[in-house]
């Protein structure tokens, strides 16, 4: 059940990909997607089917959301230079992480740390506020958490606690 679940986030992800940015079309696929994201480990763990398989499945899933919805929002924004660079930086610290993980594990490693998800879900809440909160202000909070989750999980890496 829970890998149907987040078969159904891909497919909402790709179906974003043909809507227009903030129509309604956008918002039900959006809304459907990221609450798909919300429940799907939960039911894996709450029937005892969480697996390694489902949880790289995930994985494969929130890039892919994010991704499409990252190309579908940001040319709509006007995000301030420095919020970019800010971004760029979170990007390069997460590319480290990756590479360490492989480095020390020979595969990729994914944390799911209690940062990771409120930065997931602040970005997730992002495009639902840009009609009353300036992107310099929501972005700017979700750049501390989203940086502040980055060096948690490299953390984590460096010190094997994302092994256990």
């Amino acid at each position: 059940m829970a890998n149907i679940i987040t078969s159904i986030r891909i497919v909402c992800s790709i179906i974003i990909i043909f809507c227009t940015p903030f129509s309604s079309n956008f918002y039900i696929f959006y809304l459907i997607a990221g609450f798909s994201d919300m429940i799907d480990g939960t039911i894996a763990r709450k029937t005892n089917k969480a697996n390694e398989f489902g949880s790289k499945f995930d994985t494969i899933a929130d890039l892919t959301f994010a991704f499409i919805c990252l190309i579908k929002i940001i040319p709509e924004l006007k995000i301030p230079n420095l919020l970019f660079i800010w971004i760029f930086v979170i990007f390069i610290i997460k590319i480290v992480n990756i590479i360490s993980g492989y480095i020390m594990k020979k595969e990729f490693i994914a944390v799911h740390t209690i940062f990771n998800k409120i930065t997931g879900a602040a970005l997730f809440i992002l495009p639902l506020t840009l009609d009353f909160i300036n992107i310099r202000y929501t972005g700017s909070i979700i750049c501390a958490l989203a940086t502040f989750a980055a060096i948690q999980e490299g953390h984590f890496i460096r010190t094997k606690k994302a092994f256990k």
